[in-house]
């Protein structure tokens, strides 16, 4: 009897196989040499690996789990090589082996240009952009499948749909494509929006292939266009193959399972906050079907920033978006991005910190002094102008001004900026994909459409248009996520208009595509704009009046916010007038004379390039 449990010990263990190996591959040449590699099979924890190719292993973490094990590797000076890693049992002799490439990196991959304030980035939900291969719509190994009839489902958006319409963005003046996740999500419902990962890496084969998302990256570059993932650090889908079997208890947080995060980012900062309060918005879930990750462990956090490298030098990329950035782990998230920062200088990564007061988001960007009192630095490139969003989503609407409402509180806003390290790496916005949409706060009102747009376009930062904000398209957020992420118009066969054409557009499509696409084509050459200065005055009778500036040009922004036209003296902006005394309107062509006073239309903007 002990012999034949010896025997079906030995014949378990024997034919153990890799299930997993992550990273996939890996590439020669990096910063930090250091590679972990994580294997994952039955039992693999009680063989001793090595590596071919005098390969140094530095560490072995072995966990409570023996399905998993977390080899080290120095690949300082090796060359772009194909290694084997062997298996050795308790005999030492190999049980199995496994293949292992380091590839070449592209050219110049270490100090590649990311995107800055000289771009305009477009927001893409892909499910719901363009269907551009109806054969995806649905996957036999997905859960959930294709119905465009339910709001919260997959409609079939893809990444062949973007690529068939960059013509499209390109005219529109875009630069820079952020599109939401598009790595698997693998859930019952709602996994459209992509932000419950249940593999890292891989696509989503309802949006294609790992391939076709490198397609996408080159087509843009063929473009000069770049391209932006959104990640997330902070939180998997509680589908994710890994959360299934747990490397270890401490992967992900526990209390033990499942408990929901209070939301309460200032916590995070708080001298006052009470401990648990904390630790419940920190270590608390998102949501129930998120499983929130522990970037505290050095496995964990390991994990995501080989993760994250590994995208950028397969697809190419040009940036990130962070999603939930301030609620991750204080430590962790500035060491994952402090690491992925040294590998790449120009890197640019923008974080959602979903907050309302400046000195709180300022709180978050790299060397930021308000974070400094605490002695601590993100070493976030980009945070999100929030409060500028706020403003925006109600100012155009307050048509008589006051102490803290009409254009006041888009000059308070500003009036803040003193707060930021870096004042040109913010992203400004009108709206986003979790946000009220515009079109719908406003009723469709175009003049308050092009206000919005020439503020985004002319302050400071790094503008974002959400995708179909060019059309008109709205969407009531009262009625759930589902609508204020409505199919583009023409993304699909059969669609009652195609807006994606000049001839398919109505009329009333057709106006805001042209403001826009003449606003942002305008930006794109204006370094006045890119990293100007800004000087503006105190709002008077609802018109606000701002000036962009370096050593060549001036430009003059005024917004008339009241619902009457108003006259005024230009005296008082001498100093910025600097003896000009007419400027052309870049959306007209027509002179403006600036010279004593200016007359300005009722709920208008007016942007003026001084003569």
């Amino acid at each position: 009897m002990k012999k034949l449990l010896l025997l079906l010990l030995f014949s378990a263990t024997a034919f153990a196989q890799i299930d997993r190996m992550e990273p996939p591959f890996w590439y020669a040449g990096m910063h930090n040499p250091e590679l972990q590699v994580m294997f994952y099979g039955k039992n693999i924890a009680q063989y001793t690996p090595s590596v071919s190719n005098n390969i140094v292993i530095k560490n072995v973490v072995r966990t409570e789990n023996p399905n998993y094990i977390f080899v080290t590797i120095d690949t300082k000076n090796v060359a772009a090589s194909d290694l084997v890693f062997s298996f050795k049992d308790g005999k030492n002799k190999v049980a199995f082996t496994k293949n292992y490439s380091l590839k070449k990196r592209r050219e110049g991959s270490a100090q590649r240009k990311s995107y800055d304030s000289s771009d305009m980035i477009y927001l893409i939900m892909p499910d719901r952009f363009a269907n551009g291969n109806p054969n995806n719509d649905n996957d036999k190994s997905m859960a959930e499948k294709a119905n465009r009839s339910n709001d919260g489902g997959r409609h079939g958006g893809d990444i062949e749909g973007i690529i068939k319409n960059l013509d499209y963005l390109q005219e529109l003046g875009v630069t820079a494509v952020w599109n939401t996740p598009v790595c698997e999500d693998n859930h019952s419902r709602g996994s459209y929006h992509g932000y419950a990962q249940t593999d890292v890496y891989k696509i989503d084969p309802r949006y294609g292939t790992n391939e076709d998302y490198l397609r996408l990256s080159a087509e843009l570059k063929k473009r000069g266009m770049k391209l932006i993932l959104d990640y997330v650090t902070n939180h998997w889908g509680s589908e994710h193959w890994m959360y299934k079997d747990l490397p270890t208890y401490e992967w992900v947080h526990q209390f033990p399972g499942y408990s929901q995060s209070n939301y309460r980012m200032t916590t995070q900062f708080d001298p006052n906050a009470s401990k648990i309060d904390a630790v419940q918005c920190e270590e608390g879930w998102f949501v129930e079907s998120m499983p929130d990750l522990n970037q505290s462990n050095p496995l964990v956090l390991n994990y995501l920033t080989q993760n994250a490298i590994w995208w950028i030098e397969y697809a190419d990329l040009d940036g990130f978006r962070v999603d939930t950035y301030s609620y991750n782990d204080k430590a962790g998230i500035a060491k994952w991005t402090k690491a992925i920062t040294d590998e790449y200088p120009y890197f640019n990564i923008a974080g959602e910190v979903w907050m309302h007061d400046q000195a709180q988001m300022a709180y978050w960007q790299k060397d930021s002094k308000v974070a400094a009192i605490q002695s601590y630095n993100s070493y976030l490139p980009t945070v999100m102008d929030f409060t500028l969003h706020d403003a925006i989503s109600s100012v155009f609407n307050e048509d008589k001004a006051g102490w803290d409402s009409g254009m006041q509180k888009v000059y308070d806003n500003f009036a803040n900026d003193f707060l930021y390290p870096n004042i040109n790496n913010i992203l400004v916005f009108a709206e986003n994909h979790d946000t009220g949409r515009f079109n719908e706060i406003y009723k469709g009102d175009f003049n308050k459409y092009k206000m919005a747009m020439a503020l985004v376009a002319t302050v400071r930062g790094i503008p974002q248009l959400y995708y179909g904000s060019e059309i008109g398209m709205a969407g009531d957020k009262g009625k759930g996520d589902g609508d204020i992420r409505r199919d583009f118009p023409g993304g699909w066969a059969g669609d009652s208009n195609n807006a994606f054409t000049k001839a398919g557009r109505t009329a009333d499509q057709q106006k805001f595509f042209d403001y826009t696409s003449k606003l942002f084509t305008w930006r794109k050459n204006k370094e006045v704009i890119h990293t100007g200065k800004t000087t503006h005055y105190v709002p008077q009778d609802n018109v606000y009046v701002y000036f962009r500036y370096n050593d060549k040009d001036i430009v003059m922004v005024v917004f008339n916010d009241s619902a009457e036209a108003r006259t005024f003296k230009t005296a008082r902006f001498g100093e910025s007038l600097k003896g000009r005394v007419s400027g052309k309107d870049i959306m007209t062509g027509k002179t403006v004379n600036v010279a004593e006073e200016m007359t300005v239309a009722p709920k208008s903007a007016l942007i003026l390039e001084l003569n």
